[in-house]
């Protein structure tokens, strides 16, 4: 019902900087929360920050000051810039959105981004 399309990771120097974007498209009447998520080679896959409809986000506490998530609401899409980047910053990031489908729907449903790879090397 909902897809989302990612862009943006790749390959990047530490100290370097990258900007994923990510849109969703479908049945969408609102979307509560849109998010990243990161997941390294043989490690769980981790909140890294969240914005809701209002405004309101959270960071992961290794990304804070590093990292800033934003939202433009009329083109559900949810952008994360990524500043000062480090090795360990390198894993997939899978962007998520948390979706009303109609008018009147007493539940969200959570849809995920099919994942882009960041990788911080030198």
């Amino acid at each position: 019902q909902v897809q989302l399309v990612e862009s943006g990771g790749g390959l990047v120097q530490p100290g370097g900087s990258l900007r994923l974007s990510c849109a969703a498209f479908g049945r969408i009447f609102s979307i509560a929360v849109m998010g990243w998520y990161r997941q390294a080679p043989g490690k769980q896959r981790d909140l890294v920050a969240s914005e809701t409809s209002g405004g309101s986000t959270n960071y992961e506490d290794s990304v804070k000051g590093r990292f800033t998530i934003s939202r433009d609401n009329a083109k559900n899409t949810v952008y994360l810039q990524m500043n000062s980047l480090k090795s360990e910053d390198t894993a997939i990031y899978y962007c998520y959105a948390d979706v009303f489908n109609t008018l009147g729907a007493r539940y969200q449903n959570r849809y995920w981004g099919q994942g882009t790879q960041v990788t911080v090397s030198s």
